[in-house]
């Protein structure tokens, strides 16, 4: 929480900090709105902040942030040279030291019927990265071919703010240090692991550098887009696994492609609710139909009790479900 805090407001860190210490570490998303309310997320559960920190469900009680809070975070996540930023403002959201996305919204500027970045920006949902060392060990023995000695070509699929990246920044890890569970037993080997890491959300880099544990053997291109990421892994870095988050576009299929003709495995995620959204979106139903992934994973949410993973194969078939406590987003 302290690279959040670092970026924020000092009249805004200072209600966090007052927050009730059993709600900090499940703190999931802060939501700042010039005029309106400051909003967090604990657990999936929305919660207004009053004006000495304590959560209320009344917008009338609750600290309104104001022009300079907004002026403040803004020159704090750009630090003080928004124009460095113009490529992210153009995509809506800013990632910062630890993985944190922050997410904007304002007035947008077009060019050409296009937009070219953000101004007046008044809205930022900053959503909280945590690392979960484990969150992918009971699913992993599911996903792995023991046969092949890897990981199955896998999608993992739910809406935004379930454990996606969570999930993979732990396959990443558990690939990479051979901290594999097999249903038969024997000792899995540590493969070579690429990231393409597009939003510099999976493993944090700083200088290059992951601050996540992703693993002792894992190759990280931070800020690159995926498909061209995909192709310069396979270039340079000849991994046994890639792994990408959020893939959705035409140029992402036929770098998967590539990546399948060269003998790397594949773990990418992409937004949906089920099996049956994947398949009815153009870029990823070319994929479904052509059976690449031979396991699906639906994440779904039960809070208090922890993520529900539906296990697909490549025919669309439920072939497991399972419910795991330490996979927190």
């Amino acid at each position: 929480m302290m690279t959040v805090m670092n970026v924020l407001p000092p009249r805004i860190s200072r209600l966090l900090n007052r927050l009730p210490r059993d709600m900090l570490p499940d703190l999931e998303e802060i939501r700042i709105r010039e005029g309106r309310p400051l909003e967090i997320t604990v657990q999936g559960r929305f919660h207004y902040l009053d004006a000495d920190g304590q959560p209320t469900r009344s917008a009338d009680r609750a600290y309104r942030p104001d022009r300079e809070d907004c002026r403040i975070l803004m020159d704090l996540l750009t630090n003080h040279s928004v124009y460095t930023l113009e490529e992210e403002l153009k995509r809506g959201y800013i990632t910062v030291s630890g993985g944190h996305r922050v997410g904007l919204a304002g007035k947008t500027v077009l060019e050409q019927g296009r937009v070219k970045h953000l101004k007046e920006i008044a809205s930022f949902n900053i959503r909280i990265a945590r690392e979960v060392r484990g969150a992918a060990r009971e699913l992993m023995p599911k996903l792995y071919d023991a046969e092949a000695g890897t990981i199955r070509h896998t999608l993992i699929v739910s809406p935004p703010q379930q454990g996606k990246t969570t999930l993979i920044r732990d396959i990443a890890r558990a690939l990479s240090t051979g901290d594999i569970a097999r249903e038969d037993g024997a000792p899995s080997p540590p493969l070579k692991v690429g990231i393409v890491d597009e939003r510099s959300e999976i493993a944090a880099c700083i200088k290059g550098v992951p601050t996540f544990d992703v693993g002792p053997r894992t190759d990280v291109l931070d800020g690159c887009p995926k498909a061209e990421g995909m192709m310069m892994m396979i270039r340079a870095m000849s991994p046994d696994v890639i792994i990408v988050d959020e893939i959705g576009r035409p140029e992402d299929a036929e770098a998967i492609h590539e990546a399948l003709h060269a003998g790397i495995r594949i773990v990418a995620t992409a937004h949906g609710q089920s099996f049956r959204d994947i398949a009815g979106r153009p870029m990823l139903r070319e994929l479904v139909s052509e059976q690449i992934f031979q396991r699906y994973v639906v994440i779904g949410h039960t809070y208090g009790i922890g993520r529900v993973f539906r296990i697909y194969d490549r025919d669309g078939r439920m072939i497991d479900a399972m419910i795991v406590r330490n996979a927190h987003a």
